[in-house]
């Protein structure tokens, strides 16, 4: 369901789930294979897989899609472009469609890039994650900050459009190494920034450090005010933050991110996608098995790699739209969430919020929570949920 008077749109998410190595922090379904992987086996599974998705949804306009991973720069161009080529004959393609493809700085080189460009790439985001070594090591990357930056000169040449990430609230970080680190980072940035605080996920390596206190992030006041430094120095040189953690000048969001943060529909094909899409009038919620050989297996013998496919009910489908839309600085429109759960939001509540300064209503009657309450986001939300 588009906002009204925008045309709706549609994501497609490709999931290449294999890196060179796992980094410590990471609960992103990654893996790493010391035998060369089959990328023609891959190829022909995810087409398979985008044919019968795309059965079950037609009559669709694709705006955007997103390779992630894993390591999606680990693809041949040409595996890269089979893949594309799959979603244009399955889907009509919107002629302004942006391609993103994640990057890895130790994955890159002049020559990938162009092939990229030429498989109909048209946007790269770079896991550079930090610019300083030090920082780089005890994060588990393989690359040094000058590679990194070796890498962002080499998308600046290749694509008009480009992003990088970064994590802040690193062990014994303070904000006047953040504030260097980040002025740095926006020198080099064209146009857009996603900027993450670290956190400490279950089942990773940083979760049992930081248990046995070998790993110490910064404590809540310190990891506020490095807060604040992101928002004020971006804001500063023209890159507001347009979501929670990411930053761009105006107009150059990334749609697809968009997609899922505006509650819109996106396809979610390779192993652990994720997705939700409107089917007979009701919103399914589909994951896809996350073991690369099992998937591989499952699309195989039926065509797609499907593990769970649940009907969203109104109230978790709204829900879900308060979660995602409250992250944007836009927010959203507290009609449309009443027209999902069926019930408006609690006056009572929103008065509460309001008198708190976490959240205020605009006079077309938008709800948007202010920079003072984001920090505070999961609570709010829960608040206005309940």
């Amino acid at each position: 369901m588009a906002e009204s008077g925008t045309p709706a749109a549609f994501g497609v998410y490709v999931h290449w789930p294999f890196c060179l190595s796992k980094c410590p922090y990471c609960d992103f379904n990654s893996h790493v294979r010391h035998a060369p992987v089959d990328e023609e086996r891959y190829v022909r599974a995810f087409t398979r897989e985008i044919e019968t998705t795309a059965s079950r949804t037609p009559g669709r306009t694709v705006s955007s899609i997103f390779l992630g991973g894993g390591t999606p720069s680990l693809m041949k161009p040409e595996t890269v472009g089979a893949v594309l080529d799959a979603i244009g004959k399955n889907w009509a393609v919107a002629p302004d469609v942006e391609v993103t493809l994640e990057a890895n700085p130790t994955s890159v080189e002049a020559t990938r890039f162009r092939g990229y460009r030429a498989a109909g790439v048209n946007r790269v985001s770079l896991g550079v994650q930090a610019l300083d070594d030090a920082s780089l090591k005890a994060l588990g990357r393989l690359h040094t900050a000058q590679e990194a930056l070796d890498a962002v000169k080499i998308a600046r040449g290749a694509f008009d459009r480009y992003s990088f990430d970064l994590i802040y609230a690193r062990p014994d970080q303070t904000p006047q190494m953040w504030t260097a680190e980040l002025k740095q980072a926006i020198s080099e940035a064209a146009e857009h920034l996603s900027l993450y605080q670290l956190t400490i996920e279950p089942d990773t390596p940083f979760f049992g450090l930081h248990a046995a206190g070998k790993l110490k992030t910064p404590d809540e006041a310190v990891a506020r005010a490095l807060y604040d430094v992101t928002q004020d120095i971006c804001a500063q040189h023209g890159l507001p933050s347009y979501e929670i953690s990411n930053h761009a000048r105006p107009g150059a969001e990334c749609k697809h991110n968009l997609v899922y943060w505006r509650g819109d529909e996106y396809a979610g094909v390779g192993p652990g996608a994720h997705g939700r899409l409107d089917i007979d009038g009701r919103r399914h919620a589909i994951v896809t098995e996350k073991r690369p050989e099992a998937w591989l297996m499952r699309v195989e013998a039926s065509g797609d790699g499907i593990s769970a496919d649940d009907l969203l009910n109104s109230e978790e489908r709204a829900d879900e739209f308060l979660l995602m839309g409250l992250r944007l600085v836009e927010g959203i429109d507290p009609q449309r969430y009443a027209a999902l759960a069926g019930r408006t939001l609690d006056p009572a509540r929103i008065a509460l919020l309001r008198e708190e300064g976490a959240i205020t209503v605009d006079t077309s009657g938008r709800l948007r929570v202010t920079q003072e309450g984001f920090p505070l986001l999961d609570a709010v939300v829960a608040d206005l949920a309940a």
